[in-house]
């Protein structure tokens, strides 16, 4: 299977401007391609995959891809459907564009012969003069071809600047400049890019030659089975930073995956072989409650993001939670692992038994009912049973002389901070 034949089973081709060309060319030679993002934030979030991971299909398969990071366009800002985007500081931006290039380094491979390539479109732009963009770029690009632009069409009755207006043709440029610099032929974006993509074409069609070879290629929309949107939690967006969600947190977000989407998933995502993907999707449909599909999905995309060691924590924490046995997890493993747990402050040198300790805590309602927790055994101090009521927490109690995790019944944990 080639390269296109594998994004067509994966179902990763939405729509393409020449097909044909673009599979005769691939065919003949290895090609420069692009994709690129605005540092409109200082991180992705996992709704920011899909293209990139595509190109780095292309790289796998002996093509040279270019990661552009836009510091002169997310200056402007892409159009949203309903309003215009607040500008930011041209020191925000590039505060932006390092903590993205820093992610899409972990994605791409910068050495051999065809090793990534970064590029800031704010290197070609930001000296241009507003005479130069008007002759040389405004001049090719008609009103009426623009106001044909989808992201431009849905914004002309609550109105749209100027500014966001010309951001087409900034977008444009980029691709006219790779494609003279660097002989890229492609651009592939998600569905929400095709206007800017096809821009990118008229320009190189007109001011470089009829005959000039481009293409464009985009990724469909990542959707949940359920009609729910992709990548957002109660907690909000599931980012790629381990600041903003740390690696246990993304690992529980891909392994909580419903069955009805971990195939497409596997598809969309990780680079294992039609093979491997066919064997778990019949593990979906023939044992689920193993969920092994979601293992590996959660596994393999913790790994490429995160890293080996950043799994491994984060498949500790799991299993040390599934099996109740808290005495393993280090201090920082604890505070990753029950970020969203309710805690209670303890406060220093004041002795208290297990059963005032429940109730300060609000774990159990009452004294009496503290009590019957404790008497039935459904108390647990670090994956402990305690069933003394006149139990008092010490320092052997404390993980690292930071915390103390209170289990009652099966799943409702507390946090005890020191």
């Amino acid at each position: 299977m080639n390269l296109v034949e594998d994004l067509q089973w994966r179902g990763i081709i939405y729509q393409q401007t020449d097909e044909e060309g673009l599979k005769d060319t691939l065919n003949k030679e290895k090609i420069s391609l692009y994709c690129g993002m605005d540092p409109t934030g200082d991180s992705m979030h996992i709704g920011h995959l899909l293209p990139f991971l595509t190109l780095r299909r292309f790289q796998n398969a002996g093509h040279r891809p270019i990661v552009l990071v836009g510091g002169a366009t997310g200056l402007i800002g892409d159009p949203k459907a309903t309003e215009e985007r607040t500008l930011q500081t041209i020191e925000k931006v590039q505060e932006n564009v390092k903590g993205l290039t820093k992610q899409l380094e972990t994605i791409f491979d910068f050495e051999g012969e065809n090793g990534a390539t970064l590029v800031n479109n704010y290197d070609w732009t930001s000296g241009m003069n507003i005479v130069t963009f008007l002759r040389d770029y405004g001049k090719h690009i008609g009103i009426n071809y623009m106001l044909a632009k989808d992201t431009i069409a849905k914004r002309l009755d609550t109105g749209i600047s100027f500014t966001e207006f010309t951001y087409t043709i900034l977008q444009g440029m980029d691709f006219k400049h790779l494609y003279e610099r660097h002989n890229c032929k492609l651009q592939i974006g998600g569905s929400d890019q095709w206007g800017n993509i096809t821009t990118g074409l008229e320009l190189i069609r007109k001011m470089i030659g009829e005959g000039s070879k481009a293409y464009g290629m985009t990724i469909p929309l990542v959707t949940k089975a359920d009609g729910t949107k992709f990548g957002k939690t109660e907690g909000g967006a599931i980012w790629l930073d381990p600041e903003k969600t740390s690696p246990y947190e993304f690992y529980q977000f891909w392994i909580n995956t419903a069955d009805a989407d971990v195939v497409k998933y596997l598809k969309y995502f990780t680079f294992l072989s039609k093979e491997e993907i066919e064997a778990l999707e019949q593990s979906v449909q023939e044992e689920a409650h193993l969920r092994k599909a979601q293992k590996a999905l959660a596994e393999e995309m913790t790994k490429l993001i995160h890293g080996e060691e950043a799994l491994k924590q984060a498949i500790k924490i799991t299993e040390s939670l599934f099996s109740g046995d808290i005495k393993n997890l280090t201090a920082a493993e604890i505070k990753e692992g029950f970020k969203d747990v309710p805690s209670y402050n303890h406060v220093e040198g004041k002795e208290a038994t297990i059963v005032d300790l429940l109730v300060a805590a609000k774990i159990s309602p009452s004294k009496r009912q503290a009590r019957e927790d404790v008497t039935n055994g459904a108390i647990y101090v670090n994956g402990e049973r305690i069933q003394a009521l006149d139990y008092i927490l010490d320092d052997k109690d404390r993980i690292e002389g930071q915390f103390t995790v209170i289990r009652r019944g099966k799943k409702k944990y507390t946090l005890i901070k020191y």
